[in-house]
């Protein structure tokens, strides 16, 4: 998703690729479920209508109803710790059985117990304490961010990111810099003071600037032109309450060294707190639990939401420093399942299934040799222009030239579907870009096999193009 490649999204969704892999691979049951789907739901880009129907989903994959399965490197970030962990299961049926529900008015105590123990791993990334709040979804976790910070600085306005993506709501919308989100005849005027600048992107960097040999921004020339973009507009406005960012942009790109330190520095400066958006890069996905502790740079609010509920449950949180706990007088974060025990011990299961696993340990270990598999893969296949990504958010950016980085989106989807048709399943992002985010359960086998298809299907690909 974002800006860039001109096929869009909704046209994916519709693309003569996707309906010929249907033709090919849809037995008349399912198709008659997607038939019902698209009656019921409606319709919108990325979602309904549906590519295929699925009957089950275990660990890192997923089945569907003709029986065909497929190594889930999708998942929409949700399946850290894989689909159907068994300890996540057993704590919801156990907390089922004990306590299904809690008023906002009464605490809970597995919801204390989850706060506790964010606010803990808070701590270890600020060296601050923290506090929480629970929403249902990560957009609603951005909302009450934005709001938190509106009332804790006495500002209103932002600066976020073009071509991020925070959530449907809309403020979430606004924050975020994806037309996809932000365009249409009926969204209307979105969140006043909602600045945006061009995010930091080396391999595509807004400021024309080059990268070396390996893809690494040239620091001595740039200057970090994305950073000093940010400390500008803050100097220039001087009343932003908040920048609000992915710590690790998830299409992905990682930001280049010192960038954070430096845009933290600036909000310092400035009187402006710094969020972070780890929904898609928190709880280990980067090989750290935190995708920031990559860059030592501490955020003033976190927001988590996606793996959080386990693969099972919907569940987000906001930490912020406890010292910005200074909206009692308001109701800003008022959600009816706010202490909500269930989806409190999913959380709590699938934190001790991460720590138990060891798995933020093996994200770093397997994505680490993805990375190598990745660049080796490079060398042999013109049409990749860069490789990029941290523990398990890997990327593939797509082009026809490399010398010129002209994205090749018709490449991207053709290895998407043949992919799909031998049992990995994974993400186009921007048109041309091949995004794998696994479950941090993923083995090096695994990652072999799926790294297998991916060369075979670049292969025939190149063959296609007679590359």
């Amino acid at each position: 998703m974002g800006a860039g490649p001109s096929q869009s999204e909704g046209d994916v969704n519709q693309s003569p690729l996707r309906k010929q892999w249907q033709d090919q691979h849809l037995d008349q049951t399912t198709r008659s479920l997607l038939a019902r789907d698209s009656a019921a739901f409606l319709h919108q880009s990325v979602s309904t209508p549906c590519l295929s129907a699925i009957a089950r989903a275990e660990g890192i994959w997923i089945e569907d109803t003709a029986g065909r399965r497929y190594m889930d490197f999708h998942g929409n970030n949700v399946h850290h710790v894989g689909y159907a962990h068994p300890h996540v299961i057993a704590a919801i049926k156990q907390q089922l059985d004990t306590l299904s529900f809690a008023p906002r008015r009464f605490a809970s105590e597995r919801a204390v117990e989850l706060a506790e123990a964010l606010g803990a791993r808070f701590k270890a990334l600020t060296g601050c304490a923290g506090k929480v709040l629970f929403t249902t979804g990560g957009s609603d976790a951005v909302e009450v961010a934005i709001k938190l910070a509106r009332i804790a600085t006495g500002r209103f306005k932002t600066l976020s990111f073009w071509d991020s993506f925070h959530g449907a709501g809309f403020g979430a919308s606004s924050v975020g810099g994806e037309s996809l989100f932000r365009s249409g005849r009926a969204v209307g005027p979105l969140l006043p003071g909602t600045e945006h600048v061009a995010p930091f992107g080396c391999y595509r960097c807004p400021y024309g600037h080059a990268v070396d040999d390996h893809g690494q921004p040239r620091l001595d020339q740039c200057q970090l032109s994305c950073a000093a973009m940010v400390r500008y507009v803050l100097e220039r406005e001087g009343d932003v309450a908040a920048v609000i960012a992915e710590p690790a942009r998830a299409v992905p790109f990682i930001p280049p060294p010192g960038y954070w330190q430096a845009v933290r520095a600036a909000c310092h400066a400035h009187g402006t707190l710094l969020i972070f958006d780890e929904i898609p890069t928190g709880l280990g996905k980067t090989g750290r639990f935190f995708a920031a502790e990559h860059d030592d740079a501490a955020p003033d609010i976190v927001v988590l939401g996606k793996a959080l509920g386990g693969g099972v449950l919907p569940i987000a949180a906001c930490i912020a420093r406890a010292d910005l706990d200074v909206a009692a007088a308001y109701a800003f974060g008022h959600y009816t399942h706010e202490k909500n025990p269930v989806t409190a011990a999913a959380a709590l299961a699938t934190l001790e299934v991460i720590e138990r696993e060891r798995l933020v340990e093996n994200a770093a270990r397997v994505g680490s040799y993805a990375l190598e598999r990745l660049q080796e893969m490079k060398q042999r296949h013109p049409v990749i222009g860069d490789v990029r990504g941290r523990g398990l958010l890997l990327g593939l950016e797509l082009v026809s030239d490399r010398a010129a980085k002209t994205p090749a989106p018709d490449a991207a989807e053709r290895v998407l579907y043949a992919a799909l048709s031998r049992g990995l399943s994974f993400k186009t992002t921007m048109g041309n870009v091949l995004t794998l985010t696994p479950p941090l359960i993923t083995t090096r086998e695994q990652m072999g096999q799926a790294l297998d298809i991916l060369d075979e299907c670049l292969s025939e690909s190149g063959r296609a193009n007679g590359r």
